[in-house]
C-alpha cells in the first residue's frame, strides 16, 4: 500500500501532454480531410489530434499518424510540466 504522500494521485501539478500535430499538417500542408482519408479513420477522431483535445492515445491512430507523416512519436507528443 502506497503512503498518501507518495501517490501519485496526489500530485497536483504533473504536467500535460502537448500533441502537435497541427503544426505538422500546417508545415506539410496537409488536411484534416486528407489526413483522416489517408489514416482511414474518421475526420472526427484527426479532429480531436488537430485541436489536442484527446483524453487517452489510441497507439494504432499515433502509429498511422507517423507512417503518413513521415515522422517519429516524439514530432507529434510533447511532455510539459
Amino acid at each position: 500500500m502506497l503512503k498518501e504522500d507518495s501517490a501519485i494521485v496526489l500530485i497536483k501539478n504533473y504536467g500535460k501532454i502537448n500533441l502537435k500535430l497541427k503544426d505538422i499538417m500546417i508545415s506539410k500542408n496537409i488536411t484534416r480531410n486528407s489526413l483522416s482519408r489517408a489514416i482511414h479513420t474518421r475526420f472526427e477522431v484527426v479532429d480531436k489530434w488537430y485541436k489536442n483535445d484527446i483524453e487517452k492515445i489510441d497507439a494504432d491512430i499515433l502509429a498511422r499518424l507517423c507512417y503518413v507523416l513521415k515522422c517519429q512519436v516524439c514530432d507529434i507528443i510533447e511532455y510539459s510540466e
